[in-house]
């Protein structure tokens, strides 16, 4: 009977955190370049239940066992077993603002062992010198006039910040900036193959797994895109669907919760009914 308790508390557990995660989706619904994550859920190993000590004579089922008698298997709950971000595009929307820059992907290959698409991100620099890739393209400028994303500097092909003077600027389709029609800089689009290695970090940013900087997409044959002026990239959040399986996750979560209740009132029942004396 208590292993129908952990596996009931198990499947309210990975709810609730399906829950947040999906409440965490719906709050970034109008965050530029937010890619929305889906949950998942996997069973833990099945455990094989064993008679002990039997008295019967052994048999061919059970003789690889010794004395113990196969019963069957017993399945112990499920758990989040991780989230994993959706990397489609977002839709485009117009600000007129110069500094925002939607990143429209055109061609982007496949991985080969995976057969999932690439994906493409602004490169920033951190503080500590560490670079971090962001899809938000709702950009800005600092007091020292680099352009920035949440106040990140954002990086050239070069490695270095990208600073703009003055309000005649241009960005054009590959992302060379011109200031007075003379090119001073490129952003810097990077490419991740495998998107297995891509992690969130929070306030838009994604890093590498194994901490490997991710190539530039610059001058790659293989890459195709354009970088829109005057533009931001929408989240990918589908609301409707995603407040439907808000509604499924809650459902679910009262479903073991009454479940555990059940447990409960049985073994109350057990402790303090079946084994009072008269």
């Amino acid at each position: 009977m208590l292993r129908g308790l952990y596996t009931a508390a198990a499947g309210m557990l990975s709810q609730q955190k399906r829950t947040e995660m999906l409440s965490n989706n719906i709050a970034n619904v109008n965050t530029p370049g937010y890619k929305s994550d889906q949950a998942a859920i996997r069973a833990f190993p099945e455990m094989l239940l064993s008679r002990m000590e039997g008295k019967d004579a052994p048999t061919q089922n059970t003789m690889n066992f010794g004395t113990q008698t196969p019963i069957g298997s017993l399945n112990t709950g499920a758990y989040v077993q991780e989230l994993v971000p959706q990397f489609t595009q977002g839709d485009l929307r117009e600000t007129g603002v110069p500094s925002d820059i939607a990143l429209l992907e055109e061609a982007v290959p496949a991985n080969a062992e995976t057969g999932m698409k690439g994906f493409l991100l602004f490169a920033v620099g951190m503080p500590d010198g560490q670079i971090r890739y962001t899809r938000n393209g709702h950009f800005t400028l600092n007091d020292q006039n680099q352009l920035t994303s949440q106040g990140v500097p954002v990086l050239s092909t070069s490695g270095a910040p990208i600073t703009i003077t003055g309000d005649d600027y241009e960005i054009t389709q590959d992302g060379r900036v011109r200031i007075g029609g003379r090119e001073t800089s490129q952003i810097d689009v990077r490419f991740a193959g495998d998107v297995r290695n891509l992690v969130k970090e929070g306030n838009g940013l994604f890093r590498t797994a194994d901490n490997a900087a991710l190539p530039t997409a610059a001058g790659n044959a293989n890459v195709r895109y354009s970088l829109k002026q005057g533009f931001t990239e929408s989240s990918n959040v589908d609301t409707a669907r995603a407040y439907t399986e808000m509604m499924t996750a809650y459902r679910s979560f009262e479903a073991n919760q009454k479940v555990l209740q059940a447990y409960d009132r049985s073994l109350d029942k057990a402790v303090n009914e079946i084994g009072r004396l008269s």
